[in-house]
């Protein structure tokens, strides 16, 4: 009873900030996300009897399953596949991470991701896109997302249950290949708010929450029409925005949800300086302080170049829409 997988880490377009239900992990509004080619989790999990207990290993590290961060994220999506498939065997869970962990890269994304697709594989699930993506969703919710390849929109659905809520692929990797997306390393440290709690905060104190969850939709409109029309202003003005309006509602929590540092600021100011100066690019950023720029493969190298020599950036990686997640025959142990 062991399987191994590979899920690719996604970054929004259009954000998600919140949920209208906690225990089904279910979005007040749909978003949309590009899924990365270069960062992914590589995970084995075992269902044994040889097990006293869950373990969880991620990169090398050994995470106590009686801490509250477990049993919020890895404890809570175990339980849910227990219940699924009535076992009361435990796991061995071992998970290699290629970028930074828990530091706004979409880790958990592409992790439970990864895990969906072993559950599926072990317990002979037979889940189609859809149904991945909904288990994926039990663990964190941006992994609906990483289901998938190319672009991806995760619907809000509507239903109680959470049944309609899932993730489809919009395009994929392959349809609009001058598209980029650079991710800037600013800190490999481990955010100091995680983004389940922080995003109840915002729901309960926030006075823009609301706002912030109407408008939400129409962007993703934007969004897909960007992309289907290859109007990369349309994509870029839009995720931008849409990055500072989910930031707003950060700031205004109580207290203030802030994850950007100087670099961060820096290169925002940057970004849009290089912009007015003819070279088109677009920032956005998620829950922590690494940037992400968007832009075609036509203005890569001069925008490497410059942040190449940009003070506080310790890595640049460039990404092009990445892949779906899959069964690997490659295990951890």
């Amino acid at each position: 009873m062991k399987a191994s997988a590979i899920a690719h880490s996604n970054i929004a377009l259009c954000k998600y900030w919140g949920k209208r239900n906690e225990e089904l992990i279910l979005p007040f509004n749909a978003n949309i996300s590009m899924t990365l080619n270069k960062f992914f989790t590589h995970t084995t999990l075992e269902f044994d009897k040889k097990y006293d207990k869950d373990i969880l290993v991620i990169n090398d590290k050994e995470y106590a399953n009686e801490t509250k961060e477990y049993k919020l994220y890895v404890g809570r999506f175990l339980r849910v596949v227990r219940e699924r498939v009535n076992t009361d065997l435990y796991a061995r869970i071992v998970s290699n991470n290629n970028f930074p962990l828990a530091a706004g890269l979409a880790s958990s994304a592409s992790g439970f991701a990864a895990l969906a697709i072993a559950v599926n594989e072990i317990f002979n699930l037979s889940l189609d896109k859809n149904g991945l993506s909904i288990l994926a969703r039990q663990g964190s919710g941006s992994a609906a997302r990483s289901i998938h390849g190319g672009f991806v929109e995760w619907l809000k659905g509507e239903n109680e249950n959470g049944e309609d809520s899932y993730a489809k692929q919009v395009f994929d990797e392959n349809y609009w290949p001058e598209f980029r997306m650079i991710a800037c390393i600013t800190s490999t440290e481990e955010k100091k708010y995680k983004s389940r709690p922080s995003m109840q905060m915002s729901v309960e104190t926030s006075p823009y929450f609301k706002q912030w969850a109407e408008g939400s939709d129409e962007d993703v409109q934007k969004v897909k029409q960007g992309l289907r029309e290859k109007d990369f202003t349309l994509v870029g003005t839009t995720a931008e925005h849409s990055c500072m309006k989910m930031n707003g509602v950060m700031w205004t929590t109580k207290p203030a949800i802030i994850y950007q540092n100087q670099t961060t600021i820096e290169l925002m100011h940057a970004i849009m300086q290089w912009r007015e100066e003819g070279l088109e690019s677009y920032y956005t950023m998620d829950a922590g302080p690494q940037v992400k720029i968007l832009c075609l493969e036509k203005d890569v190298d001069v925008l490497v170049e410059k942040l190449s020599k940009f003070d506080g950036v310790e890595k640049v990686v460039v990404n092009k829409p990445g892949y779906d997640a899959k069964v690997v025959s490659e295990h951890l142990f």
